[in-house]
């Protein structure tokens, strides 16, 4: 069975701009809605409150579902678009009230037909919701989409793992290899128990290490337990964007690490050490040239005068490391930066 898929993203429409298809144009979100459900036809039970600027009730986009479903509308970025509207003003696109008021009207005609679904992102951190009339437009949608939503936030470890690993990497292609790499890791840290803290030899940590494969999951912890804390980090898209640009620099290198670790971390390609600098404060460029990964670094110069050392790149490496855990240290951690 296939669905209807309607697409609203709030950055690429526009109040006062309709959107043209053919012959056609809508003004709302709810015109545009109907259009991507129904074409023209779906599109006429929708257009005189398209071209009013009027919100359509609840009974008349649950026909649009039912009419035109399995439907799937996805909204994206409705804070960004609603919060453009001031009030008491009017818009190609309706008023500020109109689109409240769709809002309301599409989850409870969605919550009326079996086989539709609507499904909404709203931002987490003050940066994305902007000024004050951004938070009193989330505040209205929250509560709107909370009578009667289902929440999910990818909040947990696992499900953060498993949202980088799909978006960055496909599927993997030996089970087999994968629970090598997995198992030979848990083993060093059950042979080395006083080196390692007591959670990497738990049997817990064979599955994180299995779930986030193949990025080790200490990186995660880091990213998301301390430089989310950060206030410009943004925890998904933040580890998102670095993480890409990360396995891209790796990838050009021809990396052979087996996991991606905090030690993989390279420092020395600006672009991935540019998107770490920039949620701190600063200052930490020439730390990073001086103490970390420069050209002129002292771990890299220790590496350089003890082949034991610099076959692996052990210096430069464990200082990758500390960094990763020390660096996004803020006035409210009690304990900072890593042993």
């Amino acid at each position: 069975m296939t669905a209807n898929v309607a697409v609203l993203d709030g950055n690429a429409l526009a109040p006062s701009q309709p959107r043209e298809h053919g012959k056609l144009k809508t003004f709302t979100l709810w015109g545009e809605l109907a259009w991507q459900l129904g074409g023209d036809d779906g599109y006429e039970l929708v257009a005189a409150s398209d071209r009013e600027g009027t919100s359509p009730g609840k009974d008349i986009l649950a026909k649009l579902l039912e009419r035109h479903g399995p439907a799937v509308v996805l909204l994206d970025e409705v804070v960004a678009y609603v919060r453009q509207f001031e009030n008491g003003r009017s818009y190609k696109g309706g008023t500020y009230s109109s689109n409240l008021s769709f809002l309301q009207a599409l989850t409870e005609a969605a919550s009326r037909v079996p086989n539709a679904m609507v499904l909404a992102s709203l931002p987490e951190s003050k940066m994305e919701v902007g000024d004050q009339h951004g938070q009193q437009v989330l505040d209205a949608i929250q509560k709107i989409f909370g009578r009667i939503e289902a929440v999910w936030k990818p909040v947990g470890t696992d499900e953060a793992y498993e949202i980088v690993r799909r978006r960055l990497f496909g599927p993997v292609e030996s089970d087999t290899a994968r629970d090598q790499v997995c198992r030979a890791f848990a083993d060093l840290y059950a042979q080395e128990a006083d080196k390692f803290p007591a959670e990497a030899r738990d049997g817990a940590y064979l599955r994180q290490l299995t779930a986030s494969y193949p990025i080790h999951p200490e990186v995660f912890h880091r990213l998301y337990e301390d430089w989310s804390s950060l206030p410009k980090f943004q925890r998904t898209r933040g580890v998102l964007r670095l993480m890409a640009g990360l396995v891209h620099s790796l990838w050009r290198e021809n990396s052979r690490d087996l996991l991606i670790l905090p030690a993989s971390i390279p420092l020395d390609d600006l672009d991935v050490r540019n998107e770490l600098v920039k949620y701190l404060p600063a200052g930490w460029d020439p730390i990073i040239d001086k103490d970390i990964d420069g050209a002129n670094a002292e771990p890299r110069r220790i590496d350089d005068d003890t082949p034991a050392l610099g076959s692996l790149q052990a210096c430069r490496r464990a200082a990758r490391t500390v960094f990763l855990g020390s660096a996004p240290s803020v006035a409210e951690q009690k304990v900072r930066g890593v042993g």
